[in-house]
Parts: structure tokens; sequence; C-alpha cells
């Protein structure tokens, strides 16, 4: 009897125990990925994080970004590695501070150097798990011998090798002080020096390793890398291997020529924002054609607003930096406040991604370099340390837990620039420096170094306006956990494989598709073609 009895009931126990394993599989299902899927990775320039309408209620011009917030996950608490666009970009594709890296300012367009080669990139990992690989877009890693984007794990490259103002156009963009178009005849010599202008050298385009361009026509731009962007994901699927597409937008940086007359509310920056919404929005369409829910697209910005460019600067949103403010100067791009790090960003991916979420995980672009690599199931570069996460669980809602110690490096405004002088410690911000870059009026923040360090509290005090007082017993007791932190980073930096980045330059340097011609202008349509590897310094290379 005792036997009968017991069997059914053993049966029951373990359908229950089966059942209940299946409702816990299906639960964690979203956390788990089976196969290698495709990474789109947007990178807008000096974006601000109230240029998002998702952010920000004022701005109205991103319907696509506001839409793909609403289909994804939106990171309010989510941060660049640096404050300015190539230690940003170099942190992005290595998940390694440029104090590890080497990268802690940018590079010229003379350069000779780059991001170091001892370092491995997100995409030579990806490429060797099988990935096709695409970079398009601002590259600003440097450009010489093997330097260029081809040598770094892209299979393909289309775009420009630093930032849309750092060369002359024929069509020059939005810019303060405006920048004069590139010259047709003449010498280049015999050109007047403007501040802030490069008027002795035309932009050039690349495709591959190949000028198609030069100067840039900055009207059709966003349209073009649209639509090699949509190419390359159409090869890509076709060639039945997944895919790494590393979209670096030439928006927000200073306006490009805007393709309608400027909308009123915002003017000309209103009418760029709309450009690169929509070619956001454009991206998003081609990668949900070509395998909706296998497609990861995370949209996010390189460091914040250009605030010395005045009315063609982004939007702060909160993050105003009013104690510096009050000092003098900039609190945005180049500092470590936080309108210069905190950047919009959002992640989607049908059927994985949770929908209309809003993350408060403390998360950065350092992260999108170690989550990619174990989302393909391929393994971190050996001997080095990272300050990336792998962040999947936060991506995927089934964790909201980012980031204990987030480190900010100076990135001009004051300071030694790459040195750790600013500190996240939970709700807390730590400074040991302060400094404000160049603000619309002229100003700047002179550096001034804290010791103790500044504190605030960031739950109470998002606009960074009053630290807390050195007495308190808030600040007493938070201080001991910020000076460990402070001291365990520094530490580990020290004891990693730490690069160094050559800074050297050389006119020769320079891509130049026609050196007999001023402004290197190319005649004909096929431009100058160039071995990568070649580093032999002469006029005739642009590599």
């Amino acid at each position: 009897m005792c036997g009968t009895m017991g069997t059914p009931s053993l049966s029951l126990s373990l359908w229950a125990v089966l059942g209940l394993a299946l409702v816990l599989v299906g639960l964690w299902a979203p956390c788990v990925v089976s196969m290698q899927p495709n990474f789109i990775v947007i990178l807008a320039d000096d974006v601000g994080w109230g240029d998002l309408g998702a952010n920000w209620a004022e701005t109205k011009e991103t319907p696509h970004l506001d839409q793909l917030a609403a289909e994804g996950t939106r990171f309010v608490d989510f941060h660049s590695a640096a404050s300015t666009c190539s230690p940003s970009r170099a942190s992005l594709l290595t998940g390694r501070l440029g104090v590890r890296n080497g990268v802690t300012h940018n590079f010229a367009i003379t350069s000779l150097g780059g991001l170091p080669l001892n370092e491995t990139t997100l995409a030579e990992v990806l490429r060797e798990a099988g990935y096709s690989t695409g970079a398009i877009g601002k590259w600003h890693l440097g450009h010489h011998g093997r330097h260029h984007p081809n040598s770094r794990g892209f299979d393909y490259y289309f775009g420009i090798p630093y930032s849309h103002d750092m060369g002359c156009t024929d069509t020059p963009g939005y810019n303060l002080p405006p920048c004069p178009p590139c010259p047709r005849h003449g010498t280049a010599a015999s050109r007047e020096a403007r501040k802030d202008c490069y008027t002795e050298v035309a932009l050039p385009l690349f495709e591959n390793v190949t000028i198609v361009q030069q100067p840039v026509e900055l009207g059709s731009l966003a349209m073009r890398y649209a639509d090699e962007a949509s190419r390359f994901i159409q090869r890509a699927s076709d060639s039945g291997r997944p895919y790494f597409l590393y979209l670096a937008l030439a928006h927000m940086h200073v306006p490009l020529t805007p393709p309608l007359p400027p909308a009123p509310g915002r003017g000309i920056y209103g009418a760029s924002l709309r450009e690169m919404d929509a070619l956001v929005g454009r991206i998003k369409e081609v990668a949900d054609s070509h395998g909706k829910g296998n497609t990861l697209l995370w949209f996010a910005g390189d460091n914040g607003p250009w605030a010395q460019k005045c009315e063609l600067a982004g939007r702060l949103g909160p993050f105003v930096g009013a104690w510096q403010r009050q000092r003098g100067g900039s609190s945005a791009k180049q500092t470590t406040w936080e309108g210069g790090h905190r950047v919009p960003a959002l992640v989607y991916w049908p059927g994985r991604v949770p929908a209309r979420r809003t993350s408060h995980a403390l998360l950065s672009v350092l992260d999108i370099f170690p989550t990619l690599v174990a989302l393909a199931g391929a393994a971190l570069p050996p001997n080095r340390r990272f300050d990336g996460l792998d962040v999947s669980p936060v991506l995927f809602g089934c964790s909201d837990v980012g980031h204990k110690v987030l480190l900010h490096p100076n990135s001009g405004a004051a300071g030694k620039v790459g040195k750790i002088e600013a500190l996240r410690l939970a709700q807390y911000k730590a400074f040991y420096t302060t400094g404000g870059a160049m603000a619309c009026d002229g100003s700047t923040g002179p550096a001034v170094q804290h010791q103790p360090p500044l504190i605030f509290n960031l739950d109470r005090d998002i606009q960074e306006q009053e630290p807390l007082d050195v007495a308190s017993r808030e600040y007493q007791a938070v201080l001991p956990a910020i000076s460990r932190a402070y001291a365990q980073a520094l530490q580990d930096i020290a004891a990693d494989n730490v690069s160094v980045a050559d800074y050297s330059q050389d006119p020769a340097a320079i891509p130049c598709c026609n050196v007999q011609h001023v402004g290197c202008r190319c005649r004909g349509a096929h431009g100058a073609t160039l071995d990568p590897r070649v580093e032999k310094r002469t006029p005739w290379l642009c590599l």
C-alpha cells in the first residue's frame, strides 16, 4: 500500500520539478545566447544626453531614436570612457582606459601613430571568431601605416580618418567661427590661416585604403554612410556569416550642411539632429530586414556636447555641472563633470533585450568590448586587464547592477591628460582635480586640485552644484571607501601591461590624394590607392 501510494506521489513530485525547471528555463532564456548574433554599434559624436527626446522632453527631433528606446532598453547612467574623441573610441574598441591602452588625447592629421599596435581591438577578436567586420565613419585612431582600420581588424572601411572639421571642403559645414572653402587655384601657402580652421589640406574620404573623394562633399555624407552601412549588412547577410558593424557618425560634432532649410526651434543644430535620427532609423530598418531577432544594436555617444560651439552644441539635460559653471568655463566635453561623459545609450534586440525598459545601472562604453565578446562566444585577449564588464545580464533585464566603481580620466580641461582624478562610487562622485573647458563665452575654468576631494551625492544633486561639507557625517562616512577605491584602481593600473601611443607628427602623414594640386584635391574619380603596410615618409602617401 505504501509502495502503491508512494509511486504516484513520486511521479507528481518529478513532474512538478520538471515543470518548475521548464518555467525557470523560460524565464532565463533571454539571458542565454545559443548562436552568434550580429552586432551594430552606432557611436554619435559630441551628442548631449539631452539630445534624445526619450531622455529630455524638450527635444523633439529624434522620433526614430525615441522609437528605438521604446522597443529596447534605455540606459540613463551610461558614460563615455573619456570626454574627448580619440581616447573614447580607443576605449570602446579595447575595453581599456587610456592610461592602459596609451590613447590619452586626440590624434592629428599629421600623426604618425595611433592606437598602439599591441592593443587588440574588438574587431580583431570578432573576426577571429568568424565575423565579417566593417567600420564606417569617423576613425580618429591613427591613419598612417598599420594604424588604418583595415589593419586593425576591419574587413571593410568607408569614412573619414578623423573629425569632419579637420580639413577644408568646397561646401563647408556649419562652424563657429565659420571656415572658408578649399582653395581651387594657386598654392596652399598663399592661403590665409584661420584659427580653428584647416585651410591647407582638403578633407579625405576613404574606401578601404583608397581616397575616393578629396575634398569630401559634406552635404551627402550622411546618405553615403547609410548606403555603405546597408550594403555591408546585405553582403554580410548574403555570406551567411555573423557581422560586426561599427558605425561612427559624423553627427553631431559640428553640423554638416543640413539637407533642408533649418526647422523652427533649434535651427541648424535641430536640422542636423533630425538628419542623424533619420540615419539611425534607416540602419535599424535595414538590420531588421536582414535578421530581426538576431541583431543587437547599441547606440551611444562618444562624449558630451562641445559647449564652445554655442548654438551648434547639444543639450546637457540636467547635467549642467553648476559648481564649475559658477567658477568659469564649460562643464561638458573635455571635462570630468557629468555633462562631459554621461551620454545617451540605447540597446535594441527584439526578443532578447526588454522593450520599454529604463535601466539605472552604472555602465560605460568600456563595457561594449567584453559584452560583445562574451555574446559571440569568444575569449578576451590574455595578459592584460580590462576596465569594462560583461553587462549582458543587465542588457537582458536579469540584473540592474553595473560598475561598483567607474573612473573618469582628465580629457583636456584640467590636469594631465589621461590621468585619473575623478571617480564614481555608487551615488557618490569624487573630484581630485576640477576645471572647465572653453565655454560659449570664451571663458575657461582654472584647474584646481582638491585634497581631500570634492564629493557630490548625485542622487540628491545631479547638477553637481553643492559638494558635501567635509565636516558632515555623510562625507566622513563615504571618504574612506572612496579613498580605498581610488588607491586600488591606481594600483591595478600600475600592475597592468600598459601601452604607450606614438604621438609624433610629420606632414608626410597627411592623407593626400594629389600632392601636386593645391589642397591635395583629387583629379578624376579613382583617387589614390595605397598600401597600409607602407610607412615610408613621402608626401605621396596617405597612410
